[in-house]
């Protein structure tokens, strides 16, 4: 959905939270940048809207888990803030699951097609994200010695903002 979309029905995926956070950006003068996050196949990807403060690379992201949120800016370039997110990307299983990122694509290229304010869906953007370059996070290597999350790791992974059973 366009931001448009998600604030009259109060409710977004994380695309459209990352989409919203890029208008309100848009509008206060900033360019609206996201970054999409490639998992494996077992997983979702992520995708982030991304701001710079000083120099510094920071994040907008909506979430039903408690660690794939917001971060300061703090990180010096994209890969670093991504990497951020890396040890809190498991599935149920406790497997690390992130393993591409894209640059930041500037939303601003969809003006044309009212991306912000379109009362039908903007799949266009999705549909671009998956095909611009992805930059790898893990060789082959990497990935056969990755430890699992632990215990404590994946009880904290269970910690969700909305219960399936509530609505808002």
């Amino acid at each position: 959905m366009s931001p448009r979309m998600v604030l009259r029905n109060w409710k977004a995926h994380c695309i459209e939270g990352a989409m919203l956070a890029a208008a309100a950006l848009s509008v206060n003068g900033e360019k609206p940048l996201v970054v999409d996050m490639e998992s494996t196949k077992k997983d979702f990807d992520h995708v982030i809207c991304v701001f710079k403060r000083e120099g510094k690379w920071g994040s907008v992201s909506k979430t039903n888990h408690a660690v794939l949120r917001y971060r300061e800016p703090v990180y010096k370039s994209i890969r670093e803030l991504i990497m951020s997110f890396f040890h809190e990307y498991f599935d149920d299983d406790g497997k690390k699951n992130l393993r591409s990122y894209s640059l930041p694509v500037d939303l601003s290229r969809f003006d044309h097609l009212n991306w912000m304010a379109s009362e039908e869906d903007v799949w266009f953007i999705p549909d671009y994200l998956a095909k611009v370059r992805h930059f790898p996070v893990l060789t082959r290597s990497n990935i056969s010695r990755l430890r699992k999350a632990d215990d404590i790791e994946l009880k904290a992974g269970d910690i969700l903002e909305w219960k399936k059973s509530e609505k808002k």
